[in-house]
């Protein structure tokens, strides 16, 4: 594990949260559909964002440990 793996996780959760962009102004403007997209996609940050949570903390354990 090293610190480019803790990098490319919070890379790919940027790139979630632009993807979530659209979605959201659309669902500001009232369609419904795209409501459910983001709100799936904020479920997924949610969840990815947790996964980064535990990679820094396994990544500061290890790096204690050495």
């Amino acid at each position: 594990m090293s610190s480019e793996t803790i990098y490319e996780k919070w890379s790919e959760l940027k790139l979630l949260v632009e993807s979530l962009e659209n979605d959201v102004a659309k669902n500001a403007s009232g369609n419904a559909s795209a409501g459910v997209r983001a709100r799936r996609g904020l479920r997924l940050l949610k969840t990815e964002a947790a996964e980064l949570v535990k990679l820094t903390l396994s990544f500061e354990k290890a790096r204690k440990q050495a």
